[in-house]
């Protein structure tokens, strides 16, 4: 009989461990997505899209599904999810750890200004700068919405959500990017001061590369903390291993 795993997925380190866990025998996995993009890249093994409701909901699903192990692989700053899948193990018992790539860290040359959250972002930015490479996604515009004297260049994958402040300009794209390209979008827009997520990875590493070279300040929100008692891997592999599927 196969062990079925679910993966709570939307991320790169998600779809790699889904490719691992479908080529090997006697698995069989699920990947759950939000929904939140509306072209995600292909993944392998089975998927399913929406939310659970709730950590309660996740539970009923891990139970109807006879799901023997679950890996909570999103975005560093999905903290609900995180929380709900926590407690949905806690509730099941079935076994669960959070796959989450390691942060970046400041280097030689870097002047990093570390913010709490979103808010924390937008109080430090005037003092720093007033054209502002917005990098930290579509979904939380409105911590920056009253700044209404800085110029804001909002990078995402797909258009962001209002509010939003007054004085923005759009660019979509999705990642990997290269420092060259990164170093040639922040001087064409003349921009001041970066403001980014520590997501960790390559993919949408190279801005900061940009930015120390350009010597820019950059404002980098610090991720969520994770709930007491959960078990962290860096990687595929580490999952793998920490679930007993090596």
């Amino acid at each position: 009989m196969s062990r079925h795993v679910l993966v709570l997925g939307g991320t790169t380190e998600a779809r790699e461990l889904a490719a691992e866990l479908a080529a090997r025998p006697g698995v069989r996995v699920t990947t759950s997505l939000a929904g939140r993009v509306t072209r995600p890249g292909a993944v392998a093994g089975e998927v399913r899209v929406g939310g659970f409701g709730g950590a309660q909901g996740l539970a009923d699903w891990l139970r109807a599904h006879d799901v023997a192990a679950v890996v909570d692989a999103t975005h560093p700053f999905a903290e609900t999810i995180t929380a709900n899948t926590a407690r949905a193990a806690a509730l099941t018992g079935v076994p669960a750890v959070v796959l989450r790539r390691p942060g970046w860290r400041p280097g030689p040359g870097d002047d990093w200004h570390p913010a709490a959250a979103l808010r924390d972002a937008a109080d430090l930015l005037p003092r720093l700068g007033h054209r502002v490479f917005l990098t930290t996604g579509r979904l939380g515009l409105a911590a920056f919405a009253h700044l209404t004297e800085l110029h804001f260049v909002v990078r995402s994958v797909e258009p962001p959500e209002p509010p939003m402040p007054p004085d923005v300009e759009l660019v979509l794209a999705r990642g990997p990017f290269t420092p060259a390209g990164e170093s040639a979008l922040l001087r064409e827009h003349r921009i001041d001061v970066l403001v980014t997520k520590d997501s960790g990875g390559a993919a949408t590493a190279a801005k900061l590369t940009a930015a120390r070279e350009l010597g820019l300040p950059v404002v980098v929100v610090r991720r969520p903390p994770l709930p007491d008692g959960v078990t962290v891997v860096p990687d595929a592999p580490e999952a793998i291993a920490a679930l007993g599927l090596d």
